[in-house]
């Protein structure tokens, strides 16, 4: 199944070929106009996920029968499709003009959808609806360039951070206080690696664009026509991981990391930190029985409050001939109680308001998977998802590689910021 969780997994899909679709739209941006929803709710509409069915068939085919009987004048046809190819799928259809009524996407793949007019404008459409979800959800698929909402909210996913508690005593921290602020957390990098002989780094991984986020960096400029993250705040952020990469505090194969290479990493106890989620548990508790012992969980440290939020939506397709029912399948998809019971099936958040003070994502019985749970909720329910929608793959690489140039010192923070500015721009305009 399609479930958001970390920045690799938040990415994973190739976006090349369905950013392509906004030369072959009708329009230019804006979705549909007239966002009119208006009307009865009644004929057939497809609804599309993302490698949902084989895991949840009984749930969603529920869910469209509770639907159905509500309004007995419309008609659900469930559409399914792999994880693989399905960029290039979305593409496909809103070209041949055979984009389902209601799709499953994130903020990534509905932005060009919303730049060639084929999804719809919920804001207006459906805007009465804004107040039932959390803030930083709604304004999720609130896209670069584009004025307007185009999906509901639907589940969520974030991370806590694990520590190795054995670690951080045995450099003298306290492991009943975790860094919150990125000060903290460099403080207790240098201090780990001082008082281990550089053995024992505090973090795996070099920073990626939600690390600028949530540092407190800008990342775009209003209009979403040009990335900023090489402004003297992205600049310090830089400079201070060339500092802990200097000093042995950050692992010597940051460069090259990836979320699987990070997690062996605090695994084997190379590393004192790691970002996370509730699915890396089960790994700990098999593979690193001595660590899980020891395991400390926390929120992810941040300079601005907010974690990262990653998220999934379902849009309405602007050009349904059914949209009352389309809206209407989207929302009562996406609202409290159904969320709500999705949660309790699989490690994900509800996107709604309030539901994340059930005592399901509250209540700490004392184990490390509630703990997980707890965590994670606490921290969405002011998380924002800090990655633009235009933010490519192309991009990313552009921004990993210049990173490396800074920590390596072939190149000032400024100046590889800088260049990686200037190349991401460029394949902005080319977008």
């Amino acid at each position: 199944m399609r479930i958001p969780n970390r920045p690799a997994v938040a990415a994973a899909v190739a976006l090349v070929s369905v950013l392509s679709l906004a030369a072959c739209g009708t329009g230019t941006g804006g979705g549909d106009p007239a966002a009119d929803a208006s009307g009865k709710v009644e004929g057939s509409i497809t609804f599309q996920t993302w490698n949902l069915k084989a895991s949840f068939g009984d749930y969603f085919n529920g869910l469209i029968a509770d639907f159905e009987k509500q309004h007995p004048d419309v008609d659900v046809k469930w559409l399914d499709q792999p994880a693989e190819g399905y960029a290039d799928k979305l593409s496909a259809d809103g070209a041949s003009g055979t984009l389902p009524d209601v799709v499953n996407v994130t903020p990534d793949l509905v932005h060009p959808l919303a730049r060639a007019g084929l999804a719809l404008d919920v804001g207006k459409a459906a805007g009465q609806y804004e107040k039932e979800y959390l803030s930083g959800a709604w304004k999720g698929f609130e896209l670069p360039g584009v004025e307007g909402v185009y999906a509901f909210p639907w589940y969520l996913n974030t991370g806590p951070t694990y520590y190795n508690k054995k670690l951080f005593a045995q450099a003298g921290l306290d492991a009943g206080k975790p860094p919150k602020s990125y000060d903290e957390l460099f403080g207790a990098a240098l201090t780990m690696a001082e008082k281990t002989d550089g053995r024992i780094a505090m973090l795996a991984g070099a920073p990626k664009l939600e690390d600028f986020g949530r540092y407190g960096v800008r990342l775009m400029n209003e209009e979403g026509t040009s990335f900023t993250f090489n402004e003297a705040k992205g600049v310090e952020l830089v400079q201070r991981y060339k500092e802990l990469y200097d000093a042995k505090a950050l692992d010597a194969q940051a460069l090259t990391s990836s979320p699987e290479k990070t997690l062996h990493k605090f695994l084997t106890g190379a590393v004192a930190m790691n970002p996370g989620s509730a699915y890396d548990l089960e790994n700990l508790r098999k593979q690193a029985p001595g660590l899980y012992q020891n395991l400390g969980i926390t929120e992810a440290v941040t300079n601005t409050g907010h974690n990262q939020m990653y998220l999934q939506g379902l849009m309405v397709n602007s050009q349904s001939r059914q949209k009352p029912a389309a809206v209407q399948f989207a929302h009562f998809i996406t609202n409290a109680e159904n969320q709500m019971s999705f949660a309790k099936q699989v490690t994900i958040f509800p996107s709604t308001r309030g539901s994340l003070d059930d005592p399901y994502f509250s209540k700490d019985d004392g184990t490390l998977g509630t703990q997980v749970r707890i965590a994670s909720a606490k921290s969405l329910k002011n998380a924002v998802n800090y990655v633009p929608a235009v933010y490519s793959e192309q991009m990313k690489a552009v921004l990993d590689v210049a990173v490396a140039k800074a920590l390596q010192g072939k190149q000032s923070p400024k100046d590889a910021l800088d260049d990686a500015v200037e190349e991401c721009d460029k394949l902005l305009r080319q977008g």
